[in-house]
């Protein structure tokens, strides 16, 4: 396929770098339309480097703008939107946060309203594949779990139109490969904290796709350095504010929430971060649409 666009929706910036980056460097540098709606500025973010932590949450917001566009630059990106517009929805903060309260919170958002801004994009872009979270945002965060209602609902609101997409994916972390990742973190003296239970991943059985974007690696952790509010990088692993390392991972798995499946190819070995044998997952995002 010649023509290939991609859209992905994620919550706050630098979840794309985290989750996906490898993956949008890949598609990009291939030649793909790659799109990605952030829905919030990321304003409740907490703040690591010292000389930053003065910036109130409006500032912070506004300084996230400049970050990631330097991720989008470091990843190859070129169309990057904020859903409605850069401030037009509010980091809602953790779950339980009196943020989440607010009533610009995306959490409070109107789900048809913000699906409308969104189908609006595809109708531009007419994106085959779409990517978000699952139903419990990947991790459980509000704003996650937000953007997932919407993009589902704009997926579905796309369905039988000249803009139809074919496939939408939700993120996914196998639980094999972050188990070795904390083994591999417990051995290498980074100075990062372990934890042996994140609080998320996905049973192996349940990953339908694996992007083998080794050699965009090094994009995904540029992209992560931009992001340098959030983020501490000592390669090949980070942070968040909390000091528990993980891996940036140049492999990255997807589970085929809706739409027909390429066929089972081999993939990356469990080395590398892939999970190996049986082949029963697809190796391209694009794969089956014609």
């Amino acid at each position: 396929m010649t023509d290939r666009r991609l859209l992905l929706v994620h919550a706050h910036p630098d979840d794309e770098s985290i989750g996906t980056g490898a993956t949008m460097a890949m598609y990009a540098a291939q030649g793909a339309h790659v799109t990605l709606v952030t829905c919030t500025l990321g304003e409740e973010g907490e703040i690591i480097p010292a000389e930053l932590a003065d910036l109130g949450p409006d500032e912070l917001g506004r300084h996230r703008i400049g970050e990631l566009a330097a991720a989008c630059k470091a990843l190859g990106v070129e169309d990057h939107r904020f859903l409605g517009g850069a401030g037009r929805y509010r980091d809602s903060g953790m779950m339980g946060a009196a943020s989440n309260d607010r009533p610009d919170a995306f959490w409070q958002a109107d789900v048809e309203k913000a699906a409308g801004l969104l189908a609006e994009v595809i109708r531009e872009v007419r994106p085959q594949v779409m990517v978000s979270y699952d139903d419990n945002g990947f991790y459980g965060h509000p704003d996650h779990i937000q953007a997932h209602r919407v993009a589902r609902l704009a997926f579905e609101l796309a369905g039988g139109t000249p803009w139809q997409v074919a496939k939408f994916y939700h993120t996914a972390q196998a639980r094999s490969v972050i188990r070795r990742s904390t083994e591999a973190l417990r051995e290498a003296g980074t100075g990062f904290l372990v934890e042996d239970d994140l609080g998320f991943g996905s049973p192996d059985d349940a990953i339908t796709t694996e992007i083998d974007a080794r050699p965009w690696v090094a994009n995904k952790l540029d992209a992560m350095r931009a992001h340098a509010t959030q983020i501490t990088v000592r390669d090949p692993w980070f942070a968040l504010s909390n000091n528990i390392g993980q891996e940036a991972l140049g492999v990255e798995h997807f589970v085929l929430a809706a739409g027909r499946p390429g066929p089972a190819l081999p993939g990356a070995p469990p080395e590398a971060g892939g999970l190996g044998e049986p082949y029963t997952r697809e190796n391209d995002l694009f794969a089956g649409i014609h």
